[in-house]
């Protein structure tokens, strides 16, 4: 006998009869429509009907899982990162070598 699970957004889910394991992106309740990614980063659109048809089993996130919540981190990390790859020292000592070149600005 099949096992029910309402979809949870954010919830990892296993679906016994292919041993597949995904997890549960977005519920529109509006459209019916339920997101969901695959472990292999594959997303898919299923309706309420199909979500009720299949044998799940709730499970916890794949050992290694690199989907879409982890790219958006290491986005992050590499944009704070490249703020990091500009040094006020350097911009100050262009600015001392722009006086020496151009001698005073006020008289320009």
């Amino acid at each position: 006998m099949g096992r029910d699970h309402n979809p949870v957004p954010g919830q990892w889910y296993e679906s016994l009869e292919d041993e597949e394991t995904f997890l549960v992106l977005s519920v529109d309740e509006d459209a019916e429509l339920i997101e969901l990614q695959y472990e292999d980063g594959d997303v898919e659109e299923i309706d309420y009907e199909t979500w009720q048809e299949l044998d799940l089993d709730l499970t916890e996130e794949p050992e290694g899982w690199s989907g879409s919540e982890d790219e958006e981190e290491d986005d992050e990390e590499i944009d704070e990162d490249d703020d990091d790859d500009w040094d006020d020292d350097d911009e100050d000592d262009d600015d001392e070598d722009d006086d020496d070149d151009y001698g005073d600005r006020d008289d320009y």
